[in-house]
């Protein structure tokens, strides 16, 4: 989220796009009834079911899974057309008025520098903008340049005409323009959107671009940055925000820095190329500062064994020889026969992870699997012949399977981190059952070992397992709070002002922020993002303090929020260039009061840096502004750019009809030995898409009598019009199956969920909750994910979940 969860009862208007919060994310939606009570909001959903959130909706519009993009991108097309942008935002804060290389161009649905052999751009280098003689981007404020970032993006979206976009996602024209011109409203300043997603976009193989092209039309409406405003994530667990945050990504270290790769053996040039100078004049960007958290990472990590002889540990990373060792290809290589031991800890493959029949096959060419988790898992037992909800042939696998039982969140102190970037500090409340040990406590125990067998044996490259610095109170189980500390970030020497030469920090002494990050190694912090949640005045995220003086829902009292418990993020871009509010009266955020920055969030820049100085707000690029033209960070192009599904109900991109190798995404993440799995329209003619439900949260609570109760049994949606044409009354068992598997359920036949005409056909959908499994106390069911395709996002590699094709029959 770049804005928080109370945050959102500022809005004037709410867009639930991509997810269904009133369902999967219930106590959250709490501050979109606020919104409504109090603020006089208007809520629209649009989604391909009429869903509990579109149940109190003002407006809902259906859209065929898939398909946001085009959808999005007729509505950029909208508001450049009718002229409902947010001028003064706009040319300000981002990058509209920079100029792109020459050469760059777009064709019949590729980006120049496409490589089909290769799927993807290996060659972006016009993927970027025009660069004068002092160094910095060459800009038009007028606007007019034909290479200007505004130019070009008028002319992307100008094929998203409403007839168009209608024919591509099956929303009526006249509601879908009902919607469009609600959203144009708030471009307006002052009048403010917010837009929350969660899931539905993320899960496809432009996941990505979805993601950006809403965060586009934020910025055409002057929408970031601004109190009710933003881009708003729900995670769908409690910590999954702080997973990523630690780096749990296998090209990720903690605080989004990021692994080298092969070829960057020279620590100078990885920081170098991670480290970019301004583009433009009085620009900060905190990534210029990347070998600060750098240093302070690797010396938290092995303290005084990172020194400048081994460039302070960098030597002793892995390089990736590819891009990133994602789960998709690691299974990928595991079925291939090239992993012979897997490591799975809070994690359920099997029931999680695309194409369970390959998931299945890969775990069983293992020759170890160790399962860390509280739960009775599917992956811990997918050797377990479970009749037809689980067909296996349990003699012919031979791996080894260990269960380590671990304790949950409620088991142990720490902290969470939740959608808005809140570290939330939990203490323990129960003592664990039997054997179950936490994840810390086993880990540390697997170290320990690890390192007695290199000192005993030797090994091939022993250094960075014997050069971690494991200086805690108790080295078997180092307690949350030294853990803390430690990723919060402490002074390893005396730290004195560069001018005065006074002490400002004394060695041992716990930081107060990111700021005081030195890159000399005199300071150690495990997450730079995080620094200042301990400070030498306590643990700041167990706070409780939810005073709200200005009435704006910013509680800066209450836990902590990263970066340096600001709440809203970019919010310099809450004010005019002058640095006065859009909005003095209701949306107060930041503001300049003739010496300084002060406000009710922390502002998010210079304290001291006068208006006049041009400092803009979003200061993680080294532009300072907000990118519509993405660089060359994408995988498949700079704009985003409507590619369908990998199995589409429709056989071909409309925007590209002539051109297959535009019809789905042309850099997503997909294998050799997947793409004869991909089904047809003509065997799988309907629409499918998953989701959850409020009695069940994920695949945990099929283990709660409770629950099970409330939701027992496994059960599709299907529209009454399906229904119909197929026969099947509501309580009938059907078999929906696609290229990779069937499963069987109860049918629900609903009014949610209605037919929609695309490209001049009629396409339904057919709706999939995923919570049923076959171990658990519910009723045994099918994994869902028996029916997903192994194809994912080129940028995060995020299978594609939301959008495949399956047929319906009864069973």
């Amino acid at each position: 989220m770049t804005n928080h969860w109370s945050d959102i009862q500022n809005a004037d208007l709410i867009l639930i796009m991509g997810g269904n919060a009133a369902e999967a994310h219930p106590c959250g939606f709490k501050w979109v009834t606020e919104a409504k009570a109090h603020n006089k909001a208007r809520l629209i959903v649009v989604d391909p079911r009429f869903n509990r959130s579109a149940s109190v909706a003002d407006l809902y519009a259906p859209i065929r899974t898939g398909t946001d993009i085009a959808f999005l991108g007729g509505l950029i097309n909208y508001l450049l057309e009718n002229d409902k942008i947010q001028h003064e935002y706009v040319r300000n804060y981002t990058d509209l008025p920079l100029i792109v290389r020459e050469g760059f161009g777009f064709e019949n649905g590729l980006f120049d520098g496409y490589d089909a052999e290769r799927r993807g751009y290996p060659d972006k280098s016009t993927w970027n903008y025009e660069i004068g003689p002092d160094g910095y981007a060459l800009t038009d404020p007028t606007l007019s340049h034909p290479r200007c970032v505004y130019q070009l993006l008028r002319a992307h979206y100008s094929r998203y005409t409403p007839e168009l976009v209608s024919s591509i996602c099956g929303t009526p024209q006249d509601l879908m323009l009902k919607v469009w011109e609600a959203v144009a409203e708030t471009s307006a300043p002052g009048k403010v959107m917010t837009i929350m997603y969660a899931l539905g976009w993320t899960q496809h193989t432009v996941g990505s671009q979805m993601i950006r092209c809403g965060a586009m039309v934020q910025l055409l409406l002057g929408n970031i940055g601004m109190p009710g405003g933003g881009m708003n994530a729900l995670r769908g667990h409690s910590n999954i925000q702080g997973l990523t945050d630690l780096g749990l990504l296998s090209n990720l270290l903690p605080g989004y820095l990021t692994l080298p790769r092969d070829t960057e053996q020279d620590y100078a040039a990885y920081i170098a190329g991670r480290a970019p100078r301004p583009l433009r004049p009085n620009q900060l960007s905190y990534w210029q500062y990347y070998e600060r958290f750098h240093v302070s990472l690797m010396k938290a990590w092995f303290g005084p064994n990172a020194t400048v002889e081994n460039n302070w540990a960098y030597d002793w990373l892995p390089k990736l020889d590819i891009p990133g060792y994602d789960v998709l290809k690691v299974f990928d290589m595991m079925y291939e026969g090239q992993i012979n031991g897997y490591f799975c800890q809070g994690f359920n493959p099997i029931g999680s992870f695309p194409n369970k029949a390959k998931v299945s096959a890969a775990l069983s060419r293992l020759k170890y699997l160790v399962v860390m988790d509280p739960l009775q898992t599917e992956t811990a037992e997918f050797w377990r012949n479970a009749g037809e909800h689980n067909d296996v042939d349990t003699a012919a696998i031979q791996t080894t399977v260990f269960r380590l039982p671990t304790t949950c969140f409620a088991e142990e102190n720490g902290a969470l981190v939740n959608s808005g970037r809140w570290l939330q500090w939990h203490w323990q409340a129960g003592d664990p059952p039997g054997l179950a040990r936490t994840d810390v406590h086993i880990m540390a125990g697997l170290y320990h070992r690890l390192r007695e067998l290199y000192l005993s044996e030797g090994g091939v490259f022993p250094d960075p397992i014997l050069g971690l610095h494991w200086n805690y109170a108790r080295p078997d189980e180092p307690s949350a709070e030294e853990i803390a500390m430690e990723y919060s970030g402490k002074a390893l020497t005396n730290l004195t002002d560069p001018n005065t030469g006074a002490v400002e920090v004394r060695a041992g002494e716990q930081l107060a922020g990111f700021g005081q990050l030195r890159a000399d190694g005199s300071t150690a912090c495990g997450c730079w993002i995080w620094s200042g949640s301990w400070t030498q005045q306590g643990n700041q995220m167990a706070r409780r303090d939810n005073a709200d003086p200005f009435g704006m829902g910013q509680t800066l009292g209450w836990a902590w929020a990263w970066p340096a418990n600001r709440r809203i993020l970019y919010n310099r871009a809450s004010a005019r260039p002058d640095g006065h509010p859009w909005d003095p009266v209701k949306k107060r955020l930041v503001w300049w009061n003739g010496t300084r920055w002060a406000g009710t969030d922390v502002p998010d820049f210079k304290l001291d840096s006068p208006p006049e100085e041009g400092m803009s707000p979003f200061i993680m690029t080294p532009e300072g502004t907000a990118r519509f033209f993405a660089v060359d960070m994408m995988a498949e192009g700079p704009f985003p750019e409507h590619y369908e599904p990998f199995e589409t109900p429709i056989g071909r991109n409309p925007l590209h009809p002539d051109n297959p190798l535009a019809r789905s995404n042309p850099a997503a993440r997909v294998f050799k030995n997947d793409m004869e799995l991909f089904g047809t329209a003509e065997e799988f003619p309907y629409a499918a898409t998953t989701y959850r439900l409020t009695e069940h949260f994920h695949f945990w609570t099929k283990h709660c009598r409770l629950n099970a109760i409330t939701q027992p049994e496994q059960f599709v949606e299907i529209g009454e019009a399906l229904a119909s044409e197929l026969g099947i009354a509501a309580g009938d068992r059907v078999k929906v199956s696609s290229n990779r598997g069937y499963i069987k359920a109860v049918a629900v036949v609903t009014k949610r969920i209605r037919p929609l005409t695309v490209d001049g056909r009629t396409v339904h959908h057919v709706g999939i909750p995923l919570h049923w499994g076959f171990s658990g106390l519910a009723k045994n069911g099918f994994i869902t994910n028996t029916l997903t395709p192994f194809v994912g996002d080129g940028n995060t590699q995020t299978p594609e979940f939301k959008s495949f094709l399956v047929n319906v029959e009864k069973a």
